[in-house]
């Protein structure tokens, strides 16, 4: 088998850089339309996670923080993220109905619905490193390992 060179994995890493869009400025940010306030968060949360989870009727969903307005720079597999920004920890059962432990998860809602998620689902391992990350911002240190 062969093994790529320092510079194939060099030029795949700079096209990799390349694709990210640069950076909003303060001023960018400032004027993008979070909409208003949802005051109904918890039931558009749930909603939303209604279709997410193993067992949605059974699934401990914990509020930590927010709405507030957050935005997330683009990431290297995800695109900018804005809206008003709610933590989670939840803990939902497994396919063999007993509980997998709390997980952190920061969903983004603008015009009454949820327009983005970190933390559950397929990319759930790189996804809750942004939901800590993002928790943090909004004032609740999620644990590294559930609760």
């Amino acid at each position: 088998m062969r093994v790529p060179g320092a510079a194939t994995v060099a030029l795949a890493a700079l096209l990799l850089a390349a694709c990210q869009s640069a950076p909003l400025t303060r001023e960018a940010i400032a004027a993008l339309d979070y909409g208003p306030r949802p005051e109904d968060h918890e039931r558009i949360v749930r909603e939303y996670l209604s279709t997410r989870l193993q067992e949605p009727r059974f699934a401990l969903v914990e509020f930590k923080a927010g709405p507030k307005p957050l935005y997330q720079k683009e990431a290297l597999l995800q695109e900018r993220q804005y809206g008003w920004a709610v933590c989670l920890m939840i803990n939902d059962k497994n396919q063999r109905g007993a509980y997998g432990g709390f997980y952190p998860m920061v969903v983004y809602i603008r015009d009454g619905k949820v327009v983005a998620a970190n933390g559950g689902g397929l990319e759930r391992a790189a996804g809750v490193r942004y939901a800590q990350a993002q928790c943090r911002a909004l004032g609740y240190e999620a644990p590294e390992n559930g609760r």
